[in-house]
């Protein structure tokens, strides 16, 4: 997704480097750069929050998590590429209006469809939500009561990475769920510099865990269920921005929060690129090199379905870092994964 021009960037007098061709390719254009990338799909400037959600296969994601599936859609790119703003439109934080309609993003329209798709499928369907941010490589709930603590990441054979005591929290309407994302996302850490009013300075994941189909006690099944639940899992990742430090003015504490955001990053680039080749030529995947990495491994490399937009901004003066995720996309897009 290609962001427009902020106003800052046209009073500087930016150049727009980006152009979307239509048919799912992007070309930039600048002195010594001429690069033309695929995608399923790209959504330029002029793009609406609803287009978005439609033309991006979020609303089946939402189906497939629905029949017990593992689905993941996590936003990446520069700090300021709109990642937020496409996952979750507008912050509104302190503010007592709503958001408009037309502005909420892929998020808040997946509950929607959700609650919508769960009515028709009866009251045997229970909805519940976790929310985390992982800060400094520190893994924070953002629900439970108190100042967020560090939560442990474990390790098991039936479930892989998770973590541990993390509070799931039921839900039952498109309001109770909004209003756990919002409550969360004011206790995540966020902090303003040169690029960014309001830079996540933490990787944020909301997970909704779905468990269909009732299980039935009857002595005809022997006590067992007749029917086996389907549980499914729809975790939408708001990344941290790719940032350099010289660009956003960052000292001190930015600048360590910073390094490890970078860090972290590298890490997911790192399992991407190995990821994307050849399943007889990989070597061993280095998840544990990261809490980010060992949180996202099963929907990276195994049995999940995963989305990932790419947001870019179109500036001259951002080209480096938009190339840069062009090329990670690039890669990300030749995974396979085995739902």
């Amino acid at each position: 997704r290609v962001r427009p021009l902020t106003c800052s960037e046209a009073r500087r007098g930016d150049r727009q480097v980006v152009h979307s061709l239509g048919d799912g390719t992007v070309h930039v254009s600048a002195a010594r750069h001429e690069a033309t990338f695929g995608f399923s799909a790209v959504f330029d400037a002029g793009a609406s929050q609803e287009a978005v959600f439609e033309g991006s296969g979020v609303r089946q994601l939402v189906e497939l998590a629905l029949d017990g599936f593992s689905c993941t859609v996590f936003a990446f790119g520069q700090t300021g590429s709109g990642k937020t703003y496409t996952l979750m439109g507008p912050l509104t934080q302190g503010e007592m209006q709503p958001v408009a309609p037309g502005l909420l993003g892929l998020m808040q329209r997946s509950f929607a469809c959700l609650l919508e798709q769960s009515r028709s499928r009866g009251p045997a369907l229970v909805l519940s939500a976790s929310y985390l941010e992982i800060y400094n490589e520190q893994v924070r709930d953002l629900l439970s009561p108190g100042p967020p603590c560090a939560l442990p990441l474990r390790w098991s054979k039936t479930q892989g990475f998770y973590v541990e005591n993390q509070l799931c929290v039921d839900f039952e309407s498109v309001e109770a769920i909004t209003e756990l994302l919002l409550r969360g996302s004011q206790r995540r850490r966020t902090s303003a510099h040169t690029l960014n009013r309001h830079s996540s300075r933490s990787h944020a994941l909301l997970t909704i865990h779905t468990c269909s189909g009732a299980v039935s006690t009857h002595p005809a099944f022997g006590g067992r269920g007749a029917h086996p639940s389907k549980q499914g899992t729809l975790c939408f990742v708001d990344l941290a921005g790719s940032e350099r430090v010289k660009e956003t003015g960052s000292s001190g504490e930015l600048c360590v929060e910073a390094n490890n955001i970078n860090r972290s990053l590298l890490a997911l680039g790192h399992c991407i690129s190995l990821l994307a080749k050849p399943r007889g030529k990989r070597t061993h995947i280095p998840y544990r090199d990261s809490k980010l990495t060992r949180l996202l491994a099963r929907s990276l490399g195994g049995s999940g379905i995963t989305l990932m937009v790419a947001c870019i901004s179109p500036s001259s003066r951002c080209l480096s870092e938009t190339l840069s995720t062009l090329h990670y996309a690039s890669r990300a897009r030749r995974v396979t994964s085995r739902p």
